[in-house]
């Protein structure tokens, strides 16, 4: 199953474009960036066979492209050379195309310190699909870009190549305009006497009392009995899912005895304290985290079971969650399709959302955005798993990806959230976490930062709840909740973000108004006149994020 084919009027669309099979390929993005003959316009020129391909240039319906054909090994290709440098983020794309059937290829780098995978499609014959993606090198040097495919039998077309660089600031400048864009409001507050007259040089102080933006961490059972804990958590985080308090083999480890009692425990603590829980997961995927006693059931049996826990979970706490991992990890294992056949996830999306029918339901995995080598987890094979369970039903669906990094690779994390954006669906990162190392902090930085200022990203956990043993991959504090250098990073981002009870401060001008670009949150305005010592005017108002033009707040000073 390949992407769609799209009418003209959806191809037109900047994020429909990405999963659209057309006719005729698009033009390079950024004039091919430094790709040379990037249309082929001018037969093979810069182009070479890569392995032992033949290469052809032909033209269809007037339009030009390059062929790789004779194919013994799935790198046999076409390429060609450029120089990469370290200081430098790329984006990736060209537009690909097969002879025959829906074939996965992929984009290449081959540098002096390994091969670079940049992004891969699922292509199709009669129609081309983009390949979208990204790279940064670990040194500079030269490199070679081709592409491969491991079915030797297809002839590889590509068409519409581009490589575009970026320094790090211009990286940074586009990311600060788009949350500008996406986060942000223009607020005009206006203070007047009580002759409704402009009053001039009046302070006003802006405080943030909570960030629009759902960011928060994994916790669990350990929070219920440790006041340093809770204290630590609630005061930076807004959500949270529980890290193994709602899972199946937790709430019925053996048939017919359930126990919810940590998930109501911790579902209560977090409601006490305007804490949202995302339901993390009613099903899971992978056969080595199902309850013991599931192994031994016949097909009929685990049918009835799996039924039985669907019911059960998402009864219990529908309308108290924001979201329910559904069917966890259903890219990389099919335990439950190996026994009850291809449709057991669209089955298990169906009966949930005949449940809850207002929360929607998230397919969860990882790789999609952490490592472009992946294809079970590709941003295409995504897209093709939500096609396949929306096609049989499913409905209401949700886009979360794990985010358990290694290094980020930046431009190719941001290339799989402009794929998977395209399904125009809820979209969070679920259990970010980065592996230790020295790096560790830098890293977690680099990838908060990148899906904060994305326009489809909705939300961020952090997977790194704590216990007195140590955490997963990734602690926020030492066990005497004194903040790590990931810890560090939270705190710092949050203020920046505006979520740590920031203080903005400044004076109304000769019209008495003060112009201010605030996060979407809820904020308290408190208003002192000129000379004086008491603030006369204190007022809540919220920048929502469904708001788009500039919002004006007028407060009426007393004498």
């Amino acid at each position: 199953m390949g992407f769609w084919s799209c009418d003209s009027a959806m191809a037109r669309l900047a994020y429909a474009l990405i999963i659209c099979c057309l006719r005729f390929p698009h033009k390079p993005q950024y004039n091919g960036g430094i790709i040379k003959n990037p249309e082929l316009n001018h037969g093979l020129r810069a182009w070479s066979t890569f392995g032992n391909a033949k290469v052809d240039h032909r033209v269809s319906n007037g339009n030009k492209f390059i062929v790789a054909r004779s194919r013994n090994h799935s790198h046999d290709s076409i390429s060609q050379k450029i120089y990469l440098y370290k200081d430098k983020l790329y984006t990736f794309s060209a537009w690909v195309q097969v002879n025959e059937g829906k074939i996965p290829v992929r984009a290449v780098f081959k540098t002096i310190s390994g091969f670079k995978h940049a992004g891969a499609v699922i292509a199709e014959s009669n129609c081309w699909s983009m390949i979208k993606g990204g790279l940064t090198v670990d040194e500079s040097g030269p490199a070679e870009l081709y592409f491969e495919s491991k079915d030797t039998s297809v002839e590889i077309w590509v068409d519409s190549v581009s490589l575009q660089p970026f320094t790090t600031e211009e990286w940074r400048s586009h990311r600060e305009q788009t949350i500008e864009e996406k986060h942000k409001r223009k607020v005009r507050i206006h203070v007047v006497d009580k002759q409704n007259k402009p009053l001039a040089n009046a302070t006003i102080s802006i405080v943030q009392k909570k960030l629009s933006f759902p960011f928060g961490s994994a916790i669990n059972k350990n929070i219920l009995t440790n006041t340093a804990y809770q204290n630590w958590f609630t005061s930076r985080f807004t959500v949270t899912t529980f890290e193994d308090e709602m899972k199946w083999y937790t709430n019925e480890p053996s048939q017919g005895h359930e126990d919810y009692s940590a998930a109501d425990a911790m579902l209560k603590f977090a409601q006490q304290h305007g804490i949202s829980v995302r339901g993390h997961n009613v099903l899971w995927d992978d056969p080595r985290y199902q309850p013991s006693w599931v192994n031994s059931l016949s097909a009929s049996q685990l049918s009835t079971a799996v039924t039985n826990r669907i019911n059960s979970i998402v009864n219990r706490y529908k309308g108290q969650v924001i979201g329910w991992d559904v069917v966890n990890e259903n890219l990389h294992f099919s335990f439950f399709e190996s026994k009850l056949g291809p449709q057991a996830s669209a089955y298990a999306y169906k009966a949930a959302k005949l449940i809850d029918p207002s929360t929607t339901l998230f397919l969860n995995d990882y790789n999609t955005i952490e490592d472009s080598r992946d294809g079970s987890s590709s941003p295409t094979a995504y897209a093709n798993k939500v096609r396949s369970i929306q096609s049989s039903g499913g409905g209401n669906l949700g886009i979360g990806l794990e985010s358990h990094f290694n290094m980020p690779d930046i431009p190719y994390m941001r290339s799989a959230i402009d794929t998977l954006g395209a399904l125009g669906l809820p979209m969070w990162l679920t259990e970010v976490d980065v592996q230790s190392g020295q790096n560790q902090a830098t890293y977690l930085e680099q990838v908060l930062r990148e899906a904060h200022a994305h326009p489809k990203i909705n939300g961020m956990i952090l997977w790194a709840a704590w216990k007195p043993e140590g955490c997963y991959r990734m602690c926020l504090t030492d066990n005497n909740f004194r903040n790590l250098p990931t810890g560090d990073v939270v705190d710092k981002l949050l203020k920046e973000w505006g979520g740590v009870g920031q203080v903005l401060s400044g004076t109304t001008g000769s019209d008495g108004a003060l112009e201010a670009s605030l996060f979407h949150g809820d904020y308290q305005v408190t208003v002192t006149q000129p000379g004086a010592n008491t603030s006369y005017a204190v007022q809540g108002f919220e920048v929502a994020p469904t708001e788009t033009s500039q919002k004006r707040l007028i407060l009426r000073v007393g004498s």
